[in-house]
């Protein structure tokens, strides 16, 4: 694009444009905390003297708040012609190697990356929120796994802090709200996993983090992994900081289902659901909760109290019509009124060609999403191989330290055999002193190369442990993939992946728990990787019940501990 040579010198720069940049800088920096007011400031500015002296690169920098800031105060985007061009803008001059057409870092004193790379994905981020107004979630879910993927080719890591974290957890987080509204469970466990390791680095609010860790415990819930669910309900209510939000009472409302489903506790269960609707913030929570309660009333057959819950619900909450319409005909069948039952047939039956819709679009959001998997596998691989490169320049470097150790030692051999002998021959004195002083020299030479080498290993040492923590984090994934492909030795490739990423961890617990059969110690390390006991069986080819048992066995040999204190030496 013509426009990618627009950027100019700051020496170049006139007041008008300086001051521009410096307003556009001020906003965006307002707009992570303070949306509202970076709205009202943006609005300001777009009307000052100082918005008409952009270049290029501003005007597209504007843009890009604009949608930002209209998507973060709840307004439809009214600048998205002007947004995609901003999205062209930046793809043309970012490159997926880390530098753009330039080559050189921006002249307005911010690092290539943290200016064109991080603008491009929230450019891409943001042209998904647009998608996603007008229903074409294929397109908005491949914006934002084009943001997600942006971000990780130009930024390690440990780059991936304050706006950057917040900005990957944003992303994740609404990807996980976009696959658990499609029934894709599995998607969106995974997007809840990364979205909380950047929710925990830089959390959006108080409760963030338990509001990540309740959403991946209610995919599992719908997958009825309960033990799963029931894990992540219980992280969640401890990282809450107090109990008056709505983020406490879904937490409360769906145990008290996965209780009743346990237990059949209907009592309890009714106590705990109404509890949390006497706390409801506004009517809209209030029905939002009713189903819950009016689906315990029929289970337990009390059908004209599970009316009272569900015909509000009906008349008032269109979201959860079909929920309401489905417990309700359901009631009409058992008291024999088919004209009701009839009329909420009816409903369910326009729902009916909207969920056939809605499943062929989950076959085309996970056909974007493998394909997502795939780039991020090769990514990891990638990393895999420079890691095994690190590893041999590592062997090299000891290798040469080894030598120039030996130098030394034969050199101090060498210096002790002559100091003798110009002992012996007082007549060499001054020759003597010439070669001392020459083998000092070549000394203090080996001592530095001995330092610059060891100086190269810690650097090699630093970037051996981050490729292993890039493995770690890649680990369930991984084992996922595997687990999936049902080839006869995925069961040993697993374990080879758990070794791999936490070298020497089954030697300890080999020699902690020397009692352990090899099953045992099988089991150890997937219940850690998060299996359940039907996936332990089929790895094992075992019978669900055997292991069940093997578990219990595992529990009294260990007294519950678990493999997470053996990961480190």
């Amino acid at each position: 694009m013509a426009l990618v040579g627009c950027v100019t010198s700051p020496d170049s720069l006139s007041e008008e444009e300086k001051l521009s940049q410096d307003a556009l800088v001020e906003i965006d920096s307002l707009m992570w905390h303070q949306p509202d007011s970076a709205l009202a400031v943006m609005m300001e500015f777009a009307g000052s003297e100082a918005a008409d002296g952009m270049d290029a690169f501003e005007g597209h920098y504007c843009q890009v708040l604009i949608a930002e800031l209209l998507y973060k105060n709840y307004y439809k985007q009214s600048n998205r012609k002007e947004l995609l061009k901003a999205v062209h803008y930046f793809d043309s001059i970012v490159g997926m190697d880390g530098a753009d057409t330039h080559g050189k870092a921006d002249t307005r004193g911010v690092s290539v990356q943290e200016r064109d790379a991080f603008l491009a994905a929230r450019a891409h981020y943001i042209n998904g929120v647009g998608f996603y107004e007008r229903d074409s979630l294929i397109e908005a879910c491949g914006e934002y796994l084009c943001a997600l993927r942006m971000m990780e080719s130009h930024f390690a890591e440990g780059e991936m802090v304050d706006k950057k974290a917040r900005f990957m957890a944003l992303t994740y987080n609404r990807l996980m709200e976009l696959f658990s509204a499609q029934f894709m469970q599995e998607p969106a466990i995974y997007c809840g996993k990364q979205g909380l390791i950047y929710t925990r680095i830089a959390p959006t609010s108080p409760y963030g983090v338990s509001n990540v860790l309740y959403r991946i415990g209610k995919q599992y819930d719908k997958l009825k992994v309960a033990d799963s669910a029931a894990y992540y309900y219980d992280r969640a209510l401890e990282q809450l900081p107090d109990r008056n939000n709505v983020v406490y009472r879904d937490i409360v409302s769906s145990w008290a289902l996965l209780d009743y489903e346990w237990h059949h506790d209907a009592l309890s269960a009714l106590d705990s659901l109404k509890n949390m609707v006497a706390q409801a913030a506004n009517e809209t929570e209030r029905l939002i909760r009713f189903p819950a309660i009016g689906n315990i009333y029929i289970d337990i057959g009390q059908y004209d109290s599970a009316k009272v819950y569900l015909e509000p619900v009906m008349e008032k909450n269109a979201k959860r019509e079909i929920i309401a319409a489905i417990y309700l005909r359901d009631i009409a069948l058992k008291e024999g009124d088919t004209v009701k039952a009839n009329q909420y047939a009816l409903i369910l039956a326009e729902e009916g060609a909207t969920a056939a819709n809605n499943q062929a679009r989950a076959s085309q959001l996970n056909d974007v999403f493998q394909q997502h998997l795939q780039w991020e596998q090769e990514k990891a691989e990638a990393e895999r191989r420079q890691a095994e490169q690190l590893a041999a320049r590592r062997r090299l470097v000891r290798g040469v330290v080894t030598a120039v150790v030996v130098l030394l030692v034969l050199g101090l051999g060498l210096w002790w055999w002559m100091a003798k002998r110009r002992k012996e021959h007082e007549a060499e004195t001054q020759t003597w002193h010439e070669e001392k002083q020459q083998l000092q020299t070549r000394m203090d030479d080996a001592l530095q190369q001995l330092q610059t080498v060891d100086d190269a290993l810690q650097q090699l040492q630093t970037q051996a442990e981050d490729a292993l923590q890039q493995a770690r984090a890649m680990l369930p994934q991984r084992v996922a993939d595997l687990f999936r492909a049902k080839v006869p030795n995925r069961l040993e490739r697993i374990m080879d992946e758990f070794e791999a990423a936490y070298p020497g961890a089954m030697e300890r617990v080999s020699v902690t728990y020397p009692n352990l059969t090899k099953t045992e110690t099988q089991l150890f390390v997937l219940s850690f990787l998060q299996f359940r006991a039907k996936e332990e069986a089929d790895l094992l080819g075992l019978s669900q019940n055997t292991v069940l048992q093997y578990r219990s066995n595992l529990r009294k040999k260990t007294e519950n501990a678990s493999i997470s204190s053996f990961l480190e030496a």
